[in-house]
């Protein structure tokens, strides 16, 4: 059983498991695909499962698919801590350029729903994190895009100096402006 909390960003939720706890340890169901597309409303079939390691300071992002290849995600973090930050690029949403920002840990175990249409990227705040992450259309090179993680529109706070924060060198030639 999943608890999903639309996101000021329509379409994007924030799921949160039930967790059974005691003192060996803890479960939970991380993912049913009936309980999830109910919870969202929507039926989503992820056809790509991904794993992400980083270390402190290494932000990624902020990507998206275009076109045909957009993307959908359920991004989870296994171990560690990230600011996880989802941009809207849906031109006809109410919503659009606004982005949301937020933790996504080990220790609170909730997971964002990113639906296609959306830029994403997180910075690692743990000394490592790692970042598992299911996505409902496959990768295709051609189709990939990217923002500047310190686009000037968007005034996202990374709660990290810039002088803290590693990208690659894919990451620095993004864009600073919104695609229009």
């Amino acid at each position: 059983m999943i608890k999903a909390t639309e996101t000021k960003l329509k379409g994007c939720f924030v799921l949160e498991p039930t967790i059974h706890e005691d003192e060996r340890g803890f479960f939970f169901e991380s993912y049913n695909h009936k309980d999830f597309c109910e919870a969202i409303g929507q039926e989503v079939n992820f056809v790509q499962d991904n794993f992400s390691f980083s270390t402190k300071g290494v932000l990624r992002g902020l990507h998206y698919q275009k076109g045909e290849y957009a993307q959908g995600k359920l991004v989870s973090v296994l171990k560690g801590r990230i600011q996880d930050v989802v941009v809207d690029l849906r031109k006809d949403s109410p919503t659009f350029a606004q982005h949301l920002s937020i933790e996504l840990s080990e220790k609170n175990k909730k997971q964002l729903f990113v639906p296609k249409g959306f830029a994403h990227g997180f910075l690692v705040l743990s000394e490592t994190a790692h970042l598992f992450y299911k996505c409902d259309n496959y990768y295709n090179k051609e189709a990939e895009e990217g923002i500047k993680y310190d686009d000037k529109h968007l005034m996202i706070d990374w709660q990290m100096a810039s002088d803290h924060i590693l990208l690659s060198e894919r990451d620095k030639r993004w864009q600073t402006t919104l695609p229009i």
